[in-house]
């Protein structure tokens, strides 16, 4: 109707546009999709010796284990890297989020020694003797792109059964299952780079529509 009346103004065949004060109805605000705990752990399998699936291994595990964009792990070079913990206790890592807005975000045990593994044995291979700085490199000893980065997570999707799989679903079961831990969601909001906590809050929602599917199920007077 919108359209109809913009058109009929436009061509002459009316004096005004009524409908110009009216708003269009929002669109349905998608909920993030996440998989679960132990389809994460059948994703992160990665076998294999070879550097690009040492490489593969330990960005799906970064990408998990901090929640970071993919643009975000893709531009990580060496220097944004503390796996060894000298300016704290834990092993950090520092993302350049949107507008280029820094954040340093815990890296935990199992990304930290993915990520480890990947620097000793698999990235000077694929560096062939050059300094570059980028931490995530392809076979031609340049930056991997994003192609590649898809490429990998689909192959790693594959081999666990899995479909439909993105990276920021990684970014959006790492929220959930914070949440699901009872992280607070404002430190999750710090996490993930959001600059308001409503854009954090629609995890709020998955964990309670998770909350209220398993005590439907569980609760003996829950339905009836």
């Amino acid at each position: 109707m919108r359209g109809l009346h913009a058109f009929a103004l436009a061509e002459g065949l009316a004096d005004a546009d009524p409908a110009k004060a009216v708003r269009p109805p929002a669109p349905p605000r998608r909920l993030p999709h996440a998989i679960s705990v132990p389809e994460v752990a059948r994703l992160l399998q990665i076998a294999g010796d070879t550097p690009a699936s040492r490489r593969d291994r330990a960005l799906l595990e970064l990408l998990y284990g901090t929640g970071a964009r993919i643009s975000e792990a893709l531009a990580l070079d060496l220097d944004d890297l503390d796996l060894s913990g000298q300016h704290g206790e834990v092993a950090t890592v520092r993302l350049a989020g949107k507008g280029g807005k820094q954040r340093v975000v815990p890296v935990g045990s199992y990304a930290c020694r993915a990520v480890e593994a990947y620097l000793v044995q698999a990235r000077p291979a694929l560096a062939n003797g050059e300094r570059g700085a980028a931490v995530f490199l392809n076979a031609r000893d340049g930056r991997l792109t994003r192609q590649g980065a898809w490429g990998a997570l689909r192959a790693a999707a594959a081999r666990a059964g899995l479909s439909d799989i993105s990276p920021h679903m990684l970014r959006h079961s790492f929220a959930t299952h914070l949440l699901d831990g009872g992280a607070d969601v404002r430190v999750v909001q710090e996490l993930l780079g959001h600059a308001s906590v409503a854009t954090t809050q629609v995890y709020t929602q998955v964990t309670v529509d998770k909350l209220r599917e398993v005590y439907a199920a569980a609760h003996p007077r829950a339905l009836g």
